[in-house]
């Protein structure tokens, strides 16, 4: 009873981690046989097993060689039956590891890790990020869920990919979206405005009904889907349009100015903050906070007072408990 659990046990475990079994199991009884055949050429049971292992993989050192018949017999079988093992391991070694690259590269591989970001849809947005992510030196791991991609190179783009539909729960579980800190969902540009931001939803309401607590950031076209991604779980809004088009609007005013380099370069440089305002800042005007953040390294540019953002509010405006700063801090 108890072997038939071995031989089960055996035969349930990957191809590559049974052939490396057998290969120790048959060089260990050749060792042990030699050892027991030629004791003064084979002191040792180690010197046999190294005399198998040599021997089996066609290395042959000569450094221990049997000299009586029946030893030379027992070489011959070691050399027809576990060399040709060792190869048989080798070349299976080896096609398992081009497999796995390739399954890699195709998507099909799950994601073991945990704390990461998950991008949503592969544009010129999401490579965008990715390139900034890498230029700071992120150690944050990247997982990319994409339908429309056959294959990603893993070495060029250091990125895990999953090749699926975003809404599926298998593939978000490949992504391990359950140890996952971050989403971030991008509009399909193969798709209207109205449907990708029906996707969208679709997409927010397949990620928070498998991962409660992540965050999720979501990119929103047209300003009718906001309160539906809200209520699907989102926690941020990118209203992408809003954004270009009130860049448009600072280019036509300033024809010498590359207005979009500007914020390009502030956006890479430093990061957009909200805090809630420190004890030793309440009541206070807006010029001496605005001088304590300056000490601090820090710009501070406005404040949150009851879901409303007041930008660059007047020097003598007085600050409240419940408000929150926005300020800017460089990215190191």
């Amino acid at each position: 009873m108890l072997w038939n659990k071995w031989i089960q046990f055996y035969f349930h475990l990957p191809i590559i981690v049974r052939l490396l079994l057998s290969v120790c199991l048959i060089m260990t009884s050749f060792g042990f046989i030699i050892h027991i055949l030629e004791p003064i050429h084979f002191p040792t049971t180690f010197d046999g097993i190294w005399w198998a292992f040599v021997t089996g993989s066609t290395v042959g050192y000569g450094d221990y060689v049997p000299l009586s018949n029946i030893g030379k017999i027992i070489g011959i079988i070691l050399i027809l039956a576990g060399g040709g093992l060792v190869t048989f391991y080798m070349a299976t070694l080896s096609a398992g590891t081009i497999k796995h690259e390739k399954s890699l590269t195709e998507g099909k591989i799950s994601f073991k890790g945990s704390g990461h970001i998950i991008l949503i849809g592969w544009n010129e947005r999401t490579k965008q990020l990715i390139r900034m992510m890498k230029d700071k030196q992120m150690k944050t791991d990247i997982v990319l869920i994409d339908h429309s991609l056959n294959k990603l190179s893993y070495r060029n783009n250091m990125i895990h990919f999953i090749h699926g539909q975003p809404t599926s729960d298998e593939i978000l579980s490949k992504a391990n979206i359950e140890k996952a800190h971050y989403i971030v969902i991008t509009a399909d540009p193969s798709l209207s405005e109205d449907e990708a931001d029906r996707q969208t939803i679709l997409n927010i309401i397949a990620a928070r009904g498998n991962n409660p607590s992540v965050h999720i950031i979501s990119e929103i076209l047209t300003e009718i889907q906001q309160k539906n991604a809200l209520r699907a779980g989102t926690n941020a809004i990118i209203r992408s349009n809003d954004f270009m088009s009130s860049l448009i609007y600072q280019a036509l005013f300033q024809k010498d100015i590359q207005v979009t380099d500007i914020i390009a370069k502030t956006l890479e440089e430093q990061q957009f903050c909200i805090n809630p305002i420190d004890n030793n800042m309440i009541n206070q005007s807006f010029y001496h906070c605005t001088r304590q953040f300056l000490e601090d390294g820090k710009s501070l540019i406005g404040i949150v007072r009851e879901d409303e953002i007041i930008l660059h509010p007047p020097f003598s405006f007085i600050t409240d408990k419940a408000d929150q700063f926005i300020f800017l801090k460089a990215i190191k």
